[in-house]
């Protein structure tokens, strides 16, 4: 979702100087690794770290943390215009509990697909078996004080993980799609899960031999209500998929990757005591390392529940930090506890 660049001294003009934000450091380590801060990470110049997805950068040896980042501390932005013209953060880490930021992925998309200023929402990303990195990305066309504008999921493509290469605006079934998962079947092929705005925000479905090529396959059976930022991911012998519903994470399993049954009850809906982790949890990204399964989510610290244009210029409305549970199963039915220390250890995966 790396050529390391520390850029706080080094941005291009315009952007306002970043607060002074917690270290994100460490407090204890055992076997099972180091316990993750609250929060583990804070954008350093927008503070508006969002939608996380986690990927190992083998070049670098390094955990490469793939962010929105929307524009929490800028100024005289009226309306959501503050969540548009965002782009992608990049930060890193050696072990899942120590990030650093490490500057901006390059994104360039023509303008009949991105505008004169785009916006990029909830990076996706994928590897081939010939090492070619995939990056799904919802784009919206410009910046707008309100969320009534088109949404594209666009496919690009990089050798290093940090520069982009656009390859094409994906065909689904409506010009308002965001979110992108993608996830490999059994076959080998690929299937990607997306909301579907015009369709009362479910998840909708596409198939696709290569990453190139895609067919939709429509409506996600099983899985009802309003939701968005679809994460699929298999652990423990069954394939999961976690929902962003607002107010916390729906679970679903199952056994096909075609019909889903939810379990009852949300993750992370009860707010937490740790620091920025008092309010419902979102859109979530997942890493399965080992035996182990991590949920990495964002959390709003000012306010609960999905923005309002009525936020206004309210950083601490606005601002959001990225925070990480282990998840726990049993008997088919996910838990996590935000409340009980996290010790993450995230080892280099096993070659695919």
């Amino acid at each position: 979702m790396k050529k390391f660049v520390l850029l706080l001294l080094g941005l291009a003009g315009g952007i306002l100087a970043a607060p002074a934000l917690p270290a994100v450091g460490t407090t204890a380590a055992t076997d099972a690794g180091t316990v993750a801060p609250k929060p583990l990470f804070r954008d350093p110049v927008y503070d508006g770290a969002a939608d996380p997805i986690v990927v190992w950068n083998k070049a670098a040896g390094r955990w490469w943390m793939f962010y929105t980042n929307r524009r929490a501390n800028v100024p005289g932005l009226s309306g959501v215009a503050w969540v548009h013209g965002a782009p992608i953060g990049i930060a890193e880490s050696v072990d899942g509990a120590t990030w650093q930021y490490v500057g901006q992925a390059g994104i360039s998309v023509p303008p009949e697909v991105g505008g004169t200023e785009p916006t990029f929402w909830a990076p996706e990303i994928v590897t081939d078996d010939a090492g070619l990195h995939h990056l799904f990305l919802t784009i919206v066309p410009g910046v707008f004080e309100d969320w009534q504008h088109p949404r594209t999921i666009t496919h690009l493509t990089s050798t290093d993980l940090r520069q982009w290469t656009y390859v094409s605006a994906l065909k689904l079934a409506s010009d308002r799609v965001i979110d992108p998962v993608v996830h490999r079947l059994p076959d080998s092929s690929w299937r990607m899960w997306y909301n579907n705005e015009r369709d009362g925000k479910s998840i909708w479905f596409a198939d696709s031999p290569d990453l190139a090529t895609w067919t939709d396959r429509g409506r996600c059976a099983g899985v009802g209500g309003r939701c968005e930022g679809p994460f699929v991911f298999d652990w423990r012998g069954r394939t999961w998929m976690i929902v962003d519903t607002w107010k916390g994470l729906g679970v679903y399993q199952s056994s096909d990757q075609l019909n889903w049954t939810g379990q009852p009850g949300l993750l992370l809906d009860v707010p937490g005591k740790g620091e920025d982790d008092g309010v419902n949890g979102g859109h979530p990204g997942v890493v399965v390392n080992g035996d182990r399964a991590f949920l990495f989510y964002f959390t709003h610290p000012g306010r609960a529940g999905t923005i309002k244009p009525e936020d206004k210029a309210s950083v601490n409305l606005r601002r959001s930090s990225i925070q990480v549970v282990e998840l726990v199963e049993q008997d088919g039915v996910l838990r996590c506890d935000r409340d009980m220390p996290t010790h993450i250890r995230l080892v280099q995966p096993a070659a695919r």
